[in-house]
């Protein structure tokens, strides 16, 4: 079975990557996931705020009244919280890039232009094959707009492809007022691919200590649901490839996603649960699905059920919508 795909103008034997994880930090385990049959590997991300306080922590060094600006050391996350510091990350990616043959995608965290200083081009020179930008902003200053919220964005995605000659991702959040023109404007802005979506880790609240407390769930299948449904709608409508996170576990999963319009899945959850040679399960499924139901290859299934070919999407949905509504009641009165 022909399971080949385009992603970020790579060629690929197969569409199911591991994404950006813990996964990737070992290099052992990256050359287990390449024995899987992983065709790209997308490393961890490099946060905007490891590199501003290695920066100031340079200032204080130079500055002789550095001690006045100590406490500005606060704001940042300490170094030790990190799996890889700033210089540690270019590092590795050399390492990563000498231990495999195939792709590698290196990842940046930020919000904002100016975020990341010159590192896209210190990872470009360091030999990565693409750049994935997670945009993970969660606005808190209700006197901040959308759409100012939305330019930070574009900018940062304008300054990184003038930066470097590489492709660039854009890994986003679902929770953009208009969501679709948002991703029209990211794709006339340059994006190579949308990566859909980063999840947002909910904290709890421990009532005894009167702490914050983070918490950490692996995804499940369930989802995937609201990826499907975003997909669809982009599939054929941007130049961008697009890629889904999140909610992906098994065969049947990617298998939804390519259908919806995704040029590649990324598994993350699942192999953190499995290991990473489950990935070989999860291809092997996919080419089993589509052998069985006579696919001649996946790109014939790819994009074979997004809404492109609707005349009008928004009453679809809104059909569906009240279907499953009306269904549900009906259901408790047959039940009665």
């Amino acid at each position: 079975m022909d399971l080949s795909t385009t992603y970020l103008g790579l060629e690929l034997p197969h569409p199911v990557i591991p994404g950006a994880s813990p996964l990737a930090d070992d290099l052992d385990t990256v050359r287990r996931l390449e024995d899987a049959g992983a065709p790209a590997i997308v490393l961890r991300s490099l946060f905007a705020e490891q590199i501003a306080r290695e920066e100031v922590q340079s200032f204080l060094h130079l500055d002789r009244h550095g001690e006045s600006f100590a406490e500005a050391l606060s704001f940042f996350p300490s170094p030790e919280r990190f799996a890889l510091g700033p210089d540690e990350y270019l590092e590795h990616l050399r390492k990563v890039k000498e231990a495999v043959r195939v792709p590698v995608i290196a990842s940046l965290n930020g919000t904002r232009p100016g975020s990341w200083r010159d590192y896209p081009g210190l990872i470009e020179r360091m030999g990565a094959d693409a750049l994935e930008l997670n945009i993970y902003h969660l606005p808190t200053d209700p006197s901040v707009t959308g759409d100012e919220i939305e330019e930070l964005a574009l900018q940062a995605v304008r300054e990184v492809k003038r930066s470097v000659r590489i492709p660039v991702a854009v890994k986003l959040s679902p929770f953009f007022s208009a969501f679709g023109h948002f991703a029209a404007r990211l794709d006339a802005a340059g994006a190579d691919a949308l990566v859909l979506f980063n999840r947002f880790y909910q904290p709890d609240i421990d009532p005894e200590t009167l702490t914050v407390v983070p918490s950490l769930h692996l995804s499940r299948s369930s989802e995937l649901a609201l990826r499907l449904r975003w997909l669809a709608l982009l599939s054929g409508r941007v130049r961008a490839s697009l890629a889904v996170t999140g909610g992906v576990h098994d065969g049947v999963d990617a298998l939804k996603a390519v259908m919806a319009g995704a040029h590649a899945v990324q598994v993350v959850s699942a192999l953190l649960a499995r290991g990473p040679e489950y990935l070989a399960t999860i291809r092997r499924e996919l080419a089993q699905w589509l052998e069985e139901h006579e696919y001649a290859s996946l790109r014939e299934a790819q994009g074979s059920m997004n809404l492109l070919a609707c005349p009008d999407p928004e009453a679809y949905e809104r059909a569906n919508y009240m279907l499953i509504l009306q269904g549900w009641r009906a259901g408790r009165r047959a039940g009665a």
